[in-house]
């Protein structure tokens, strides 16, 4: 069972359902709402868990009812909370607005942005337990590097999915064992033109899993075990709802780390799948026993 730390967002999604986006000043009717548990730090905790890692989150909800209702659904889904902070402000919330297919966003970091790099020196023994660190940038930029800081200081790999993107400094990058962009997150993070993905892979050989949606996802080997480009091919199924794909992604590959990096791939990309075929980012999140199931399948059709 490996063992994972997350250092991320608790967020909850409020989501309204209309016919059209509404204009400014304009008042319309919806036709449905819902909440859901949400932020990339908990969706990968969760994604983790649910494939068997034992997962302690890092992260931070406010003194409310929202920030009791996302501790608790941490704890339902196994995940360790005892390093989830209350703090001053109000949790984390993304308010969307689906309409025809496209969708409005607005994420108000709320809670999120107290995660301070004093509130992981108190964690640092989870650190030192960990086999695999994984962090995003929906916390403050100078908390990642310190989540980075410790890891190596522990001599952890330390895995961040740079979304959302923004450019990545030196230190961290180097700090950065393996980075888990799609191809648009690499251009900014590394600033590199999005064209020449594969380039920017070949120059970071075993250090960058880049996502290409339904296309699969690619890597280069490090240069001890070839240094080729490697397409891990997507797995075909009936898409219902992609929220959450990179999220499952991402909490799969910690998850199956400690079996090498193609096969950790491998499983990251099937998990990704399986995750599309139901609705909502957390809610379609697969067990490992469908993961397995799934995988049985693939390898021995009928």
């Amino acid at each position: 069972m490996a063992r994972v730390v997350v250092v991320g967002s608790i967020n909850m999604d409020m989501v309204v359902a209309t016919e059209t986006f509404p204009r400014l000043g304009e008042t319309l009717f919806g036709t449905r709402f819902s909440t859901h548990p949400g932020g990339k730090g908990a969706n990968q905790a969760v994604a983790a868990a649910r494939l068997g890692a034992q997962v302690t989150m890092i992260g931070c909800v406010g003194d409310d009812a929202f920030g009791a209702e996302l501790k608790a659904t941490l704890a339902r889904e196994g995940v360790d909370t005892r390093h989830v902070k209350t703090g001053a402000a109000a949790t984390g919330i993304a308010s969307i607005t689906l309409s025809g297919g496209d969708n409005a966003i607005i994420i108000v970091p709320g809670a999120n942005h107290e995660l301070s790099p004093a509130d992981l020196d108190r964690a640092s023994d989870v650190f030192a337990q960990a086999d695999v660190i994984l962090a995003q940038l929906e916390t403050p930029i100078d908390t990642v590097l310190h989540a980075a800081r410790l890891a190596r200081e522990h001599g952890k790999p330390f895995f961040l999915n740079p979304a959302p993107a923004v450019p990545l400094s030196d230190e961290l990058l180097a700090l950065t064992t393996l980075l888990t962009p799609n191809e648009h997150e690499l251009a900014t993070a590394l600033q590199t033109p999005e064209a020449a993905w594969a380039d920017t892979l070949a120059r970071l050989p075993g250090r960058i899993a880049m996502t290409h949606g339904k296309e699969g996802a690619y890597f280069t080997e490090r240069a001890e075990a070839g240094g080729a480009l490697v397409h891990q091919p997507g797995f075909r199924v009936n898409a219902v709802d992609s929220t959450g794909a990179g999220d499952t992604f991402n909490g799969a590959l910690a998850a199956f780390w400690h079996l090498g990096m193609r096969e950790a791939v491998r499983r990251a990309n099937a998990a990704g799948a399986l995750s599309v075929t139901r609705a909502g980012a957390q809610g379609g999140m697969p067990t490992l026993a469908e993961l397995e199931a799934f995988l049985n399948q693939q390898d021995h059709p009928a």
